[in-house]
């Protein structure tokens, strides 16, 4: 009787960790029992049957200077992770997102396991950024899992076979999120101006970003105190998020991670750090306005390397500004305030912006299939291709 499959799995934040989780579920749903999993990852692939060797938490780094910072630590969570790939010998590895981090154990794992099929889940944003990444990807594994139609061209330039999954925010279930009870619960008004704040999950972009929300927020509310907030508390930095709005000088409604699509569907407007948290905004329905701020000297560091025109995808795949954003030396409170005031002013700018967000969706393919089920396909046809020589 021949061994089960044994694919190991590596994400390093809580974004590639549901991703893991979602491609274990895919293969399970193919190979039942046949297959069983190794790896790094968070606690959604926990429940998935990774034991991972190590907390990732700690390796939810952004910016240069940062990463600089966490060298030492980086290059140790390597070593553990290529020993484990050694005294476990999987038939495959997936290398889920945080290009810093999976680039160096796709180096490592070269030497140290040739044969054994690497796999990239998620590639860098060329399109934005650094578009050299693409031939290090190409020299450094087997198979990309591509999240949309234009990343593909970049890295099939250079010779490594691609395949488009889809993203799974496109494909987020929404249809139990409830916003007349999530207002309800709160003593929302159903026609009350309702603000939703994302500011991230990330330490560095919660320490960044929140200041400037509430000193925009504060403006808002001396504008109109009628204004409700509802701040998101991502589950990864939930403590920290809650311990910072409790100190905000005005009332502000903490939003858990399971009660976020309802809040997006409730808000009025909404106030988002750059992340995949714009394009589950957009699936809601939500006009929004996108901010960003970088360590300054990260910043000045990583500038000249940004070729893209927007951060925001939905953005990128309509190739037009369709929300705001103010990154940087823009994302100061009187600019945010400016801009979230426009839109909760203005219903029919509301209106239009959601349209034309609901358009990009389309355009970014929000009408395949579920992304972990090709994803799954993909990485099978990957390994039967390497064993067929």
């Amino acid at each position: 009787m021949s061994r089960p499959l044994k694919v190991m799995l590596v994400a390093a934040e809580a974004s590639g960790d549901a991703l893991g989780a979602g491609l274990a579920e895919g293969l399970k749903a193919r190979l039942g029992d046949d297959v069983v999993f190794v790896g790094v990852g968070g606690p959604r692939m926990a429940e998935q049957g990774v034991r991972s060797p190590f907390d990732i938490a700690d390796l939810s780094i952004l910016g240069w200077l940062e990463g600089l910072r966490a060298y030492g630590l980086v290059k140790r969570r390597v070593a553990d992770t290529v020993a484990l790939a050694v005294a476990e010998k999987p038939d495959a590895v997936v290398l889920i997102d945080s290009w810093g981090f999976t680039i160096r154990v796709a180096g490592a794992l070269k030497g140290a396991l040739p044969g054994v099929p690497l796999i990239k889940y998620v590639g860098p944003q060329v399109w934005a950024s650094r578009p050299g990444r693409a031939k290090t990807l190409a020299a450094s594994v087997d198979h990309l899992l591509a999240l949309y139609a234009f990343d593909a061209p970049w890295f099939e330039r250079e010779g490594l076979a691609t395949t488009v999954v889809g993203s799974q925010a496109l494909h987020v279930d929404m249809t139990n999120a409830d916003p007349e009870a999530f207002r309800s619960t709160r003593g929302i008004a159903p026609d009350a101006p309702l603000l939703l704040v994302l500011p991230g999950s990330r330490p560095s972009e919660i320490r960044l970003m929140t200041p400037v929300y509430e000193a925009a927020v504060a403006k808002l509310k001396r504008e109109n105190p009628g204004l409700e907030v509802a701040v998101v508390a991502a589950g990864t930095v939930a403590d920290d998020v809650t311990a910072r709005i409790a100190a905000w000088p005005f009332r502000a409604h903490l939003v858990a991670e399971p009660e976020k699509y309802a809040a997006m569907r409730a808000a009025t407007v909404a106030l988002a750090t750059s992340g995949t948290v714009s394009t589950e905004l957009a699936l809601a329905g939500a006009p929004m306005v996108i901010a960003y701020r970088f360590q300054p000297l990260s910043y000045a560091i990583m500038k000249p390397f940004f070729t893209g025109k927007f951060a925001t995808l939905f953005n990128h795949a309509a190739d037009e500004e369709i929300a705001k954003e103010l990154i940087q030396t823009d994302a100061t409170p009187e600019k945010v305030a400016g801009e979230v005031g426009r839109l909760l002013s203005d219903p029919a700018a509301r209106g239009n912006q959601a349209a034309r967000q609901t358009l990009a969706l389309d355009l970014m393919g929000r009408e395949g299939r579920n992304p972990s089920e090709i994803a799954a396909d993909a990485v099978l046809r990957v390994i039967a291709a390497k064993a067929a020589g």
